[in-house]
């Protein structure tokens, strides 16, 4: 797909926690946009004193067939350029991006089950993906493991257990690293998660997102059980400039 220049407006935002946010935007030119679940749009974003632009990717949370508008997920880091702008954007505010783009996107291994593991906001692209799977009639088994931190951290808690209620092929698990009191569900690395609860990866398809740790861990993890399809994206926080 060419990457091409949006024209858009911010239609409505949703805070999701302290620090992680929904934002919706209406394409107004182009109106419409073409992408394959897990791609991401970017962001250029002007600086005072700075020659140059920095240019920030966000994966696009809503799925393919949503041609008019599309959901990114954002988490605000303090002094994070990127994250600090669309943070301060507004309903009827308009801002432009480039995209699509991104070699990590759903595959078509419809006759595979499917893996998909995240941590924090990594989760964005696989959202994206999930729906796709679901619109397509998807039979094959569907996982999804995710680690946060905090209790605080936890969000699309509803939509995903509508979606595992909806679709028995599908389960997914959460764990927090860092749990309080009252929290009696998995905890500890997502790692761990891989490591016991996949006893085979024959006819199975894994898509990882999230820091560069779980990344090589996972890998590991994964190819100490055989062999499989391994789809990898580093996903990290908008670090200060």
């Amino acid at each position: 797909m060419p990457i091409q220049s949006f024209t858009t407006e911010v239609c409505g935002y949703r805070d999701l926690t302290h620090d992680v946010r929904e934002i919706t935007l209406r394409l107004r030119e182009p109106a419409t946009i073409a992408f394959k679940a897990g791609q991401f749009i970017s962001f250029e974003i002007q600086q005072e004193g700075k020659k140059f632009p920095l240019t920030r990717p966000y994966s696009i949370v809503s799925p393919p067939s949503r041609h008019d508008s599309l959901d990114l997920l954002l988490n605000l880091v303090p002094g994070g350029p990127g994250s600090s702008y669309l943070f301060s954007l507004r309903a009827g505010d308009i801002t432009q991006f480039k995209g699509p783009a991104g070699a990590f996107y759903l595959h078509d291994d419809h006759d595979r089950d499917h893996l998909f593991v995240a941590t924090g906001t990594g989760v964005a692209p696989f959202r994206s993906m999930l729906v796709t799977l679901f619109e397509r009639g998807c039979s094959s088994a569907i996982t999804l493991l995710w680690g946060v931190r905090h209790q605080r951290d936890l969000y699309y808690q509803d939509e995903l257990q509508g979606l595992a209620s909806s679709h028995p092929n599908f389960k997914f698990i959460m764990t927090l690293s860092r749990p309080g009191d009252g929290w009696r569900g998995e905890t500890g690395r997502v790692t761990r998660l891989v490591e016991e609860r996949i006893t085979s990866v024959q006819n199975l398809a894994v898509y990882l997102c999230g820091n560069s740790g779980m990344l090589k861990d996972v890998t590991e993890a994964v190819r100490k059980k055989g062999l499989c399809p391994i789809y990898r994206e580093k996903f990290y926080d908008d670090p200060p400039a």
